[in-house]
């Protein structure tokens, strides 16, 4: 098949916290014209992504929340293209390409030898490019402690820059220079809440089988993968409401005592007295909320809390959320 004719897929990658849900939402914002078919990976049990993303009737959102998508839930991703590509050949779904978003603690290799192993895949996608955001803020620590954030940089055709409003100049030119060193061939640019040009993003055709296989010469042998065994993620679900001002002065002390191994928590908040969904992100000691869509009538209300981290004191958590819940519906 020639290469016009098969699928672009775009791999966004990048480490816990990077922005890559915020920038696939600009994603799906943009008046682009392009139909989307998203695939979305989550580390942990339950994947709230979906909540934070908009449903745009143009993109269609699967979310795969089985743990990292670079080993245990490979073969999923094989049947899930497969699906897709079925039910595009039937006429179901109309896309035009595809994103894939990693979980932050993915080795993007594995994830890209899917598009060169398996020939069902390949004759039908195309691998365009891997977009890796890194997170100016907390990049250095990052790059020193995980080998996934090495990889997704070293794999990386585009690089993006996030929350370089964070630190100052000379840190972010640090930063840069380290990751020139890392891999001289992509192009870094800063972004700021997602906001880059689409064009700098989709069709790029920066993905360069013999440039990777210069840098890993076993790139298309299978290889055994491993995490740090002290990274976790637990799950906290309520259908009671939280008292909002509970809630906030207790996240405010978890993250000044545990702050430097919560890699990253988010959730979806049901709040007494508040007639919308409240979406909070967080990384290390940065934690920010916004105001979701408004809770349906009939919905079901309830609160789903991720959080991910080091040796994380998941009792004592869980203990103090517990605490913040209203008494009164």
């Amino acid at each position: 098949m020639a290469t016009d004719n098969l699928v672009p897929v775009t791999i966004l990658t990048g480490f816990l916290g990077a922005g890559k849900t915020t920038l696939l939402n600009r994603i799906l914002q943009e008046q682009h014209g392009h139909r989307i078919a998203v695939i979305e990976n989550e580390f942990g049990e339950a994947g709230i992504d979906n909540e934070i993303l908009l449903q745009n009737a143009d993109e269609q959102i699967i979310e795969m929340n089985n743990g990292c998508i670079c080993c245990t839930v490979r073969g999923d991703l094989v049947r899930i293209l497969a699906d897709l590509r079925q039910k595009r050949t039937d006429g179901a779904l109309g896309f035009e390409r595809v994103i894939i978003e990693t979980t932050g603690m993915a080795d993007p290799g594995p994830v890209a030898q899917t598009f060169f192993m398996d020939d069902s895949i390949g004759e039908y996608y195309l691998l365009d490019s891997i977009i890796t955001l890194v997170d100016a803020k907390h990049a250095e620590s990052t790059l020193d402690d995980f080998r996934e954030a090495q990889e997704q940089v070293g794999f990386a055709d585009r690089i993006l820059l996030s929350k370089t409003d964070l630190v100052g100049e000379t840190e972010v030119e640090h930063l840069r220079s380290r990751l020139v060193k890392m891999n001289p061939r992509a192009p870094i640019t800063k972004v700021h809440f997602g906001e880059t040009p689409i064009g700098e993003i989709l069709d790029i055709r920066g993905f360069n089988l013999n440039a990777i296989l210069e840098i890993d010469p076993e790139f298309l042998a299978e290889s055994e993968h491993e995490h740090d065994e002290h990274v976790s993620s637990f799950v906290y679900r309520s259908a009671r409401p939280f008292d909002g001002v509970k809630l906030e002065e207790f996240l405010g002390s978890i993250i000044q005592v545990y702050g430097t191994e919560l890699l990253r928590y988010k959730g979806v908040l049901y709040l007494k007295g508040n007639a919308n969904r409240v979406v909070f992100q967080g990384v290390h000691m940065l934690m920010g909320g916004d105001m979701g869509k408004a809770w349906a009538k009939d919905e079901k209300r309830e609160s789903v809390m991720v959080f991910i981290g080091r040796d994380l004191p998941q009792d004592i958590i869980i203990q103090g959320l517990e605490q913040c819940l209203s008494k009164a519906q």
